[in-house]
């Protein structure tokens, strides 16, 4: 082989792994919060609607999902060929992502469209909520965003139906007990991440699980102590996934902020959901490290797992007094 031909695959490797490099950097770039009462307003504009109640909302689902699957690079995390394949933190934030957005779908169909426990689904939701569900690494027939697309457009059907004026069929409802539901998951989740990020340096941890209740059981026995640390190799992971969810929840309570607005006022909260939203930002902020430091929790080397567990449980603790002030006579 001449010399001319191995310095010509030489260059066209070289080429190749600049082209990755520079995709993956592109693809990898973390999205910004965005103005969401301002972003629906044009939107609705230009789709000629009126902004009803539930239109806000149900808008900024749609758009937190077409931006997980329709960004640069598209959905990564099924992605079986570089560089999507090697990317890690892209993948992970899209995961955290999709929890808050199936977890809203599901709040959106169970109780946001009904009126009380007896009536039906909506039919538009009862078909959306349940795609959004299929594995998120899925890439074979269907693939994952193959079902994410499908559901988005059930769900511009059910924004189109609440605002027509001649059917009654689509609704949404206001009410302090149906956002008390979505908040009391969005509490688990947000604990879940807590404690996901703290166990970055690992702990020694009690068993709680059947603390307050003498007549609680479980199916198998569990050591009074356990040390949780997390893997090495999954912290990054963790922190983006954790990323990932507060980005997409900071925006639905900032949509629900908006559709909510008379409950929240009846209340006096809605200074507590801007504390939380406040909070949720703060996890946001850019990172300066090429990489996600690991430090002790009063070592040398920062930790930023336990900076944004801070943040996220501050968030939670507040949102946790906006339940129980929603869930007060």
């Amino acid at each position: 082989m001449s010399n001319r031909i191995i310095l010509s695959i030489k260059a066209g490797v070289g080429l190749a792994f600049l082209l990755i490099i520079s995709l993956s950097i592109w693809w990898g770039w973390m999205p910004a919060t965005y103005n969401v009462k301002q972003s629906v307003e044009q939107q609705a504009q230009l789709a000629n609607q009126d902004v009803v109640v539930g239109y806000t909302t149900t808008s900024t689902l749609i758009n937190i999902a077409e931006w997980m699957i329709d960004k640069p690079g598209g959905f990564l995390s099924n992605d079986m060929l570089p560089p999507g394949l090697i990317m890690d933190n892209m993948p992970a934030f899209e995961y955290g992502v999709l929890q808050q957005v199936r977890d809203l779908a599901l709040a959106m169909r169970l109780d946001f469209s009904r009126s009380q426990s007896q009536s039906s689904d909506d039919k538009d939701l009862e078909k959306a909520q349940p795609k959004f569900n299929i594995d998120h690494t899925n890439w074979a027939l269907p693939s994952a965003e193959d079902e994410y697309h499908q559901a988005i457009k059930s769900l511009y059907r059910y924004r189109a139906r609440l605002v027509d004026n001649n059917k009654a069929d689509a609704q949404f409802y206001t009410r302090a007990d149906n956002l008390s539901e979505w908040l009391r998951e969005v509490e688990k989740r947000l604990g879940a991440v807590s404690q996901r990020l703290s166990a970055s340096v690992g702990q020694e941890r009690f068993n709680t699980d059947l603390a307050g209740d003498t007549s609680a059981k479980q199916s198998t026995s569990s050591p009074e102590e356990m040390n949780v640390k997390t893997n090495w190799w999954k912290i990054d992971d963790i922190f983006y996934e954790s990323r990932g969810s507060c980005w997409a929840l900071l925006h639905f309570l900032k949509a629900v902020e908006v559709d909510f607005q008379d409950v929240l006022i009846k209340k006096n909260a809605q200074i507590m959901v801007k504390q939380i939203i406040r909070e949720l930002e703060a996890t946001q902020q850019t990172i300066w490290s090429p990489m996600i430091l690991n430090g002790s929790g009063f070592g040398l080397v920062a930790n930023h797992s336990l900076v944004m567990a801070n943040y996220v449980s501050r968030a939670n603790a507040a949102l946790i007094d906006l339940r129980t002030l929603l869930e007060q006579g």
